[in-house]
């Protein structure tokens, strides 16, 4: 693991995201609560939540971070795209006061948060797919800002 005896602490978050493609009747079943394990997006709210906690557990060189906040948002699209899909995007912002980022936090959050949207689903269809799992912004330490598009 990397030193971080003599770096600073200061304020950093990191936004990440990710989403997972489904059939319109698989989202439609979501949206009206039908789904037999439960209230999906609800589940996988707080499975984002413990992913992002448990990133060191998963991950071997991060370092163990006391988080100060992790928020996970979705964003639901009805409208099927080519291939007859819809998505529901995942979108963790995680924060921290501390001498190291948190990216991998928040890109554990989304991915910990599609895969239980998977696994409450794949009753009802196994053929999802996940995508677009990437770092959308961080701040703070001495690298400083980083935002998607712009690097």
């Amino acid at each position: 693991m990397v030193d971080l005896s003599n770096k600073a602490s200061t304020e950093r978050v990191a936004v990440a995201q990710a989403r997972v493609f489904l059939k319109p009747e698989t989202l439609e079943k979501i949206q009206r609560g039908k789904i037999a394990k439960g209230d999906v997006l609800a589940v996988a709210q707080v499975a984002g939540v413990m992913g992002a906690k448990r990133t060191p557990d998963l991950i071997p060189m991060c370092h163990p971070m006391l988080l100060t906040s992790v928020d996970i948002g979705f964003k639901e699209e009805s409208q099927p795209d080519q291939q007859g899909r819809c998505s529901i995007t995942v979108t963790a912002t995680v924060k921290t006061i501390g001498p190291t980022g948190v990216e991998m936090e928040a890109l554990t959050a989304v991915s910990v948060a599609v895969l239980t949207i998977y696994d409450m689903c794949k009753a009802v269809e196994k053929g999802m797919s996940f995508g677009d799992i990437y770092l959308l912004t961080k701040s703070g330490g001495k690298s400083g800002t980083y935002e998607r598009g712009k690097e």
